[in-house]
């Protein structure tokens, strides 16, 4: 690989996906431990979209879910999230959050990664819709990028239609289930680990498969 080379990935998520979230610390650490190396693309992958985009009461098996996610990776949830899992009636739209995903990496100076990060924390530890434009304005701020200008992003026609291209292009590259990360070489998009892989192992594995491509 020469200095001018950097290696592409792809990471398909969705802000409502607990194994997502559990899996997010590692994934932080790989990337920053391969920053000057890789470059990571940030996709949405529709989990609750349509008919499947229902209150977080329909889906009695999340709470037992989370525990293991915690047991298994460490995250906690926030008591804000666990209230409103009690309650049942927020809606768990995956379409609205890649929208608000799109209009946050569509600001100038944004990182996908952190952004959907920041997303996650504020279902999973704050219980804040995903579908309220207001908390788009804050992770904004909190990101340093122009809030208002996310906010009217997020209101756009063009932010919908990025978001639903997002769901394409995963199901183009074949992924299952979330999370996935992708590694893209001249053969292909191959997984690379899975939700329960530490940084080092990424590390690890990134560097086998690059070896094995180079060979």
């Amino acid at each position: 690989m020469s200095s001018m080379e950097r290696t592409q990935l792809t990471y398909a998520f969705d802000a409502y996906c607990g194994w997502c979230y559990g899996f997010g610390p590692a994934l932080h650490e790989f990337a920053d431990a391969n920053a000057d190396r890789i470059d990571l693309r940030v996709l949405s992958g529709g989990l609750f979209t349509g008919p499947r985009a229902l209150p977080v009461a329909a889906y009695p098996h999340i709470p037992a879910a989370n525990t293991r996610i915690s047991e298994l990776t460490g995250v906690t949830f926030g008591p804000g999230y666990e209230r409103v899992l009690a309650e049942g009636n927020r809606v768990m739209d995956s379409t609205d959050a890649a929208t608000g995903l799109a209009a946050l990496r569509s600001q100038q100076g944004a990182n996908a990664l952190d952004a959907a990060a920041a997303m996650q924390r504020a279902w999973y530890i704050d219980g804040r819709s995903l579908s309220d434009v207001q908390v788009y304005r804050d992770i904004a701020a909190g990101l340093g990028l122009d809030a208002e200008a996310v906010a009217v992003a997020y209101g756009a026609p063009v932010a919908r239609a990025r978001a639903e291209a997002d769901f394409r292009e995963v199901r183009r590259l074949g992924v299952e289930g979330y999370p996935t990360l992708l590694l893209h070489t001249a053969h292909g998009a191959d997984r690379l680990g899975g939700p329960l892989t530490s940084a080092d192992a990424l590390t690890r594995a990134l560097d086998q498969r690059l070896a094995a491509t180079a060979a």
